[in-house]
């Protein structure tokens, strides 16, 4: 059988489940002619009308007065940073946020703003008394803290709206900006609408209204071949322009790549519920397999450990499923992601595939 499946997978015949990531996705049909028929202009002279059109549209979406189209979120991420941040600032941040732990420490490298991460609880929060106690005095000797940020989803966790409350608050009493890396936060809105029974769109702004700032990505699991955008008030987004200029990010004819966001935002949001899903259906699956710890998931990412007799065997599992025809990551735990190019086929693949290599 399983000569069989290579073969077939050699030849084209049969379809790989990429479960590295929903950065993976490929454009939609009716994605791809939104694409060819977008107006487009040189952003740069902010001429585009497909790249003002989105900015406009995630903006009110979100309740914020302007946003920025950037090209990954990485940039925007750091351009967020920086426009609250000066030279000698600092940021308190999560040791596994991304915008601290998986950027580059583009915010010190390229602006002098030193970050100060915290060990994040196990839902992804900070807690406030650990905030408090990392908060510099203002005096010559220290960097001046000037920023919070969060993540939402974290590692697939939904930070509990509560929590975002009192930490907005907390801010605010501290006289603190409010950031949010919210690539993820779409899925973060439909799992919180799906337990409360609102829809998507309106706790994706009551998350996001937390926040001074937020950066929302594109290209996960909307689906879009790139770009994120950055969120705030109009005269924030001015100060984020001339980072985004300073990091490379003008854009000309960016139309093309906006009208797939645009589209992504009208069309595949309520959808991420179908990768939830799923995602608890993988779970269930690999949940009672001897020598696997599996993290029950939130959202779209599974995370699963080895142990006991299977732990040093990530290595091989992950080229037993790469030869069935199924890619994860396993970069320091491994991780499964679904997204709108899996199936419950692929997932059912997946599962057999993993409970084929410790049967033997």
């Amino acid at each position: 059988m399983k000569t069989d499946l290579t073969s077939r997978l050699a030849n084209g015949q049969a379809t790989r489940v990429d479960l590295r990531s929903d950065t993976v996705t490929q454009p939609t049909p009716g994605m791809r002619q939104a694409m060819a028929q977008a107006q487009v202009g040189d952003d740069v002279f902010a001429g585009d009308p497909s790249v003002n059109a989105l900015q406009e549209k995630i903006a009110d979406m979100l309740g914020f007065e302007a946003a920025l189209y950037m090209p990954t979120g990485t940039q925007s991420n750091l351009c967020g940073i920086l426009s609250h941040c000066q030279r000698g600032d600092e940021y308190i941040v999560g040791q596994m946020a991304h915008c601290y732990r998986w950027e580059g420490g583009g915010a010190a490298v390229f602006g002098s703003v030193q970050p100060q991460p915290l060990t994040q609880q196990d839902d992804g929060s900070l807690a406030l008394a650990d905030i408090e106690a990392a908060i510099k005095p203002d005096d010559a000797h220290f960097a001046r803290t000037r920023m919070l940020a969060l993540e939402n989803t974290w590692g697939g966790k939904v930070l509990p709206h509560d929590y975002l409350l009192a930490f907005s608050a907390f801010a605010k009493s501290k006289g603190l900006a409010r950031h949010l890396d919210g690539a993820r936060l779409f899925n973060a809105a439909v799992s919180q609408a799906a337990s409360l029974g609102t829809s998507p769109q309106t706790e994706a702004r009551r998350i996001a209204q937390c926040f001074d700032s937020v950066s929302v990505c594109f290209s996960k699991g909307l689906g879009a071949p790139m770009g994120s955008a950055l969120c705030g008030s109009r005269a924030f987004i001015q100060t984020a322009h001339r980072w985004r200029k300073m990091a490379g990010g003008g854009l000309r004819q960016a139309g093309f790549m906006a009208a797939a966001a645009s589209y992504a935002l009208d069309h595949h949001i309520e959808r991420l519920g179908q990768d939830h899903a799923l995602m608890q259906h993988l779970a269930a699956g690999l949940s009672g397999i001897e020598g696997l710890d599996v993290q029950a998931p939130q959202t779209n990412i599974l995370f699963v450990d080895l142990s006991g007799k299977a732990r040093d065997q990530s290595a091989a599992l992950i080229a037993h499923l790469k030869q069935a025809g199924i890619d994860i990551t396993g970069l320091y735990r491994l991780r499964f992601v679904t997204h709108l190019d899996v199936d419950k086929a692929g997932i059912e693949r997946t599962i057999q595939a993993v409970r084929e290599f410790f049967k033997a």
